[in-house]
């Protein structure tokens, strides 16, 4: 019988990275833990990466860029529409967003793990503060849309808009913290849809 091929020494160390990074956290986790968990000599790891914070770049960069991505195209892809279709579409458009990152994520739990709860000292430990920026950004603007159409919008504390948008971000990504199954995630990302509309058309007086 034919051997199964061995796997690359890239793969070894993003392997034993992950692992590391997993349970130890970036701050915590030994790089020489790493190279030896590998089977790899240090000299081998210095050709692939200059340093831990490269390794984990390498691990959660494309994910990360992908999650801010695809948020910021539902923005625009809203924003480009008609004012009237905006009022339309004002809930549907978060949902299915929603639903499309947890389709993306779902496949990828641990680098997504990695990304939520092991990246402090890291720049990627802010995806949550990114993406309530780029939803404060666009509430504000979609209450001037409001306006435009004469509609009576009152001026929404900043402070109290702030945390709800946190809220509302890290209730999403509770949702892979806590590993809940697919067929569950995906009712909840439509209930939270649902439930965070309904509470932004109220204090939008609509």
């Amino acid at each position: 019988m034919a051997q199964e091929p061995t796997s690359s020494t890239l793969d070894r160390i993003h392997a034993a990275a992950e692992a590391e990074f997993l349970e130890k956290g970036y701050q915590s986790a030994s790089l020489r833990q790493i190279v030896k968990s590998a089977g790899v000599t240090t000299g081998a790891f210095y050709g692939y990466y200059e340093s831990k914070e490269a390794l984990f770049a390498a691990l959660v960069e494309e994910l990360y860029r992908h999650v801010l991505d695809t948020y910021h195209d539902a923005v625009f892809r809203f924003e480009a529409l008609p004012p009237e279709r905006q009022v339309l579409q004002m809930g549907d458009t978060g949902k299915t967003c929603m639903q499309e990152l947890l389709c993306y994520m779902d496949t990828r739990r641990p680098t997504f793990h990695l990304i939520l709860e092991r990246a402090e000292g890291t720049p990627y430990a802010g995806l949550i503060d990114e993406l309530v920026a780029l939803e404060i950004a666009a509430t504000e603007r979609y209450c001037e849309v409001l306006r435009g159409l004469g509609k009576t919008v009152p001026d929404i504390d900043r402070r109290l808009e702030h945390m709800l948008v946190t809220g509302m971000m890290n209730a999403y990504c509770e949702i892979i913290i806590h590993d809940i199954p697919f067929a569950d995630a995906k009712r909840y990302v439509e209930e939270l849809g649902d439930f965070y509309t309904a509470g932004w058309l109220k204090l939008m007086g609509q």
